[in-house]
């Protein structure tokens, strides 16, 4: 490639305009995956046994001959962004043509996997939920107390999850779908359950987490702590239960508290409401409890910048409920508040850490 004819000055600046458009820009891939799991792409080329032709995608689709160039541009993008791999092969009459394979992505949007991932997918580009960042120059301006989504919709996200059955269908799946890859990395941190008796996994939803706990550790006791309207009409097993009630009343006693996804929901007040009812929980049986935290903790200084990256548009999405993601600093600030002496953190896998924290 021959050498540019801009000067330094140039190159910087067109440069720094290409940043600006890909920023600008980023809703196309939320967009792109959107209509990838709508048209259950995954799903085809997975039922089809082998990589799959523009022709023959096309076909299954049942779409007119006029949306092929249009389906050959969407899969060309993505594939250049991993979610699938542009393969040649043969077809009947051996002649080479080109055709999309699977990725370790896009594996993942199989709704047969038991690790599929697309409810995360709709529910994050659900315009409920994207629709309150359109807000964000006005809610950082506003002086009450409202969060992003309180201002957006005039309700605060969880008093809207309550009387939108439906939407709340879908946070819980997505939840739900989340859990089965955080448990992947849980059965490589067994030892963290051992000589546990109980255990409390408040904000546990339909159960996920617990019951694959429940299943490994068929000695330990483990409830399902959550809004009544949550846990109502869930099966319970020998060892798990379900039981409704508010975390920043009381939390149901037991020899440790799981916290899964909870403290980046709440501002810092909030968080040592709650880690102080976990405390009064696993204090008052007499044994030496703990609490069990998973969550993605921000590390500037030691993560990959992809993994950094993600764990900041956590952060920002989480001004939708007035959460955060914490760095371990913040964290370990609310650990003291809320009156505990001691914590271990152990990153995981991905963007997940995991803590234990001691009374």
């Amino acid at each position: 490639m021959g050498s540019s004819i801009l000067g330094p000055k140039e190159i910087e600046m067109f440069e720094g305009q290409a940043l600006l458009y890909r920023q600008c820009c980023a809703y196309i891939d939320s967009m792109c995956i959107k209509s990838c799991v709508e048209l259950n792409i995954a799903d085809i080329i997975h039922n089809h046994g082998q990589p799959i032709t523009l022709h023959h995608l096309v076909s299954t689709l049942q779409l007119p001959s006029s949306r092929v160039g249009a389906v050959q541009r969407f899969m060309r993008y993505l594939a250049h962004n991993g979610l699938f791999h542009r393969v040649r092969i043969h077809d009947e009459n051996k002649q080479e043509k080109e055709a999309y394979a699977l990725t370790i992505a896009s594996k993942l949007l199989v709704s047969s996997n038991d690790y599929c991932l697309s409810p995360m997918v709709k529910y994050a580009t659900d315009p409920v939920t994207m629709g309150p960042l359109n807000q964000l120059k006005a809610w950082i301006y506003g002086e009450d107390n409202l969060s992003l989504f309180g201002m957006a919709k005039g309700i605060e996200f969880w008093e809207f999850l309550n009387i939108n059955p439906k939407y709340q269908k879908s946070f819980n799946e997505a939840m739900a779908c989340d859990s089965k890859m955080i448990n992947l990395a849980l059965r490589s941190c067994g030892l963290v359950f051992d000589g546990l008796e109980s255990i409390v996994d408040v904000g546990g939803g339909i159960g996920t987490t617990a019951k694959i706990i429940s299943e490994a550790f068929p000695k330990l006791k483990c409830i399902v702590f959550d809004l009544p309207q949550v846990v109502e009409n869930l099966l319970a097993t020998n060892n798990l239960s379900f039981v409704g009630g508010d975390m920043f009343k009381s939390i149901p006693k037991a020899h440790a508290v799981l916290l899964k996804n909870i403290i980046h929901d709440w501002d810092e007040e909030n968080c040592v409401k709650i880690l102080r009812n976990c405390k009064d929980a696993i204090s008052s049986n007499g044994k030496r409890g703990k609490v069990i935290i998973i969550e993605s903790v921000i590390n500037e200084k030691q993560d990959k910048h992809d993994i950094t990256d993600m764990k900041l548009k956590f952060d920002i999405y989480m001004t939708c409920n007035n959460g955060a993601q914490k760095t371990e600093e913040e964290l370990k600030k609310i650990f003291i508040e809320a009156g505990f002496q001691g914590y271990k953190l152990f990153p995981i896998a991905g963007i997940v850490s995991l803590v234990e924290v001691y009374p």
